[in-house]
């Protein structure tokens, strides 16, 4: 089953979206992102593959 490149793109975005978001951290008795950080979480993820390098996709 191929997989085009926007619902690719849609994927990876939900999952960071699920990855990094605020949670009450019952140590520090405040908000903190998911992935460990304080908010707001200012981590920078990039997108594994490009649109030029997806197969079958045209410019």
């Amino acid at each position: 089953m191929r997989v085009s490149y926007d619902h690719y793109l849609a994927a990876t975005a939900l999952t960071l979206a699920r990855r990094h978001r605020p949670v009450w951290n019952h140590i520090l008795r405040r908000l903190t992102c998911r992935c460990g950080a304080d908010l707001p979480c200012r981590i920078r993820h990039r997108i594994p593959i490009r649109r030029l390098h997806w197969p079958g996709e045209a410019r």
